[in-house]
């Protein structure tokens, strides 16, 4: 029988993994406490929080939860870090934290249910934002609107530059 003590981590981990739909793993050997710190607050500002658990029992949660098996990316220390709808911010630290960092070592990851390795969370961080994202979608709808505002009002102003043009024609004469 478990001790109770590891059922209460189980429990905790699955709680997690329900709760965050992406998940990303880092290996953090030689890093310091001073650098493991200000990586975890780096990532707290980017909406996600670093948590170390054991491996194996991250496996048994995951097996309980029936998601894709990390078995491959949960070898040696790992530090998972749980980030909300938007996996993008939290890569682009943790990317930009490994060039400063050589220890800090890039796992991969599950994001949205898909098993991701160190690629795809490199290319993840390459990725905008989801309010750049949406930001350009916004622009792209709005395009066709702007444009045809300039058409339909392109009579109007030409009736009002010639009017103008008009009187200023009978105001010299």
């Amino acid at each position: 029988m478990p001790a109770k003590s590891k059922l209460t981590v189980v429990a905790e981990i699955k709680e997690r993994f329900n709760a965050c739909p992406n998940v990303l793993l880092v290996d953090y050997r030689g890093l310091d406490v001073q650098s493991v710190s200000k990586l975890r607050s780096e990532l707290r500002e980017a909406g996600g929080e670093m948590v170390v658990y054991k491996n194996t029992l991250t496996q048994i949660a995951m097996r309980e939860l029936a998601l894709p098996s990390m078995e491959d990316l949960l070898m040696g220390p790992s530090a998972f870090i749980f980030s909300g709808d938007d996996p993008v911010p939290c890569a682009k630290v943790l990317a930009n934290f490994s060039k400063e960092n050589e220890a800090l070592e890039l796992k991969g990851g599950l994001v949205q249910s898909q098993i991701i390795d160190e690629s795809g969370l490199k290319a993840l961080a390459t990725l905008p934002s989801r309010e750049e994202l949406l930001a350009k979608l916004l622009g792209t709808i709005s395009n066709p609107a702007r444009g045809m505002v300039t058409v339909l009002s392109g009579p109007a102003r030409g009736l009002v530059t010639a009017l103008s043009a008009l009187q200023e024609q009978k105001e010299a004469a």
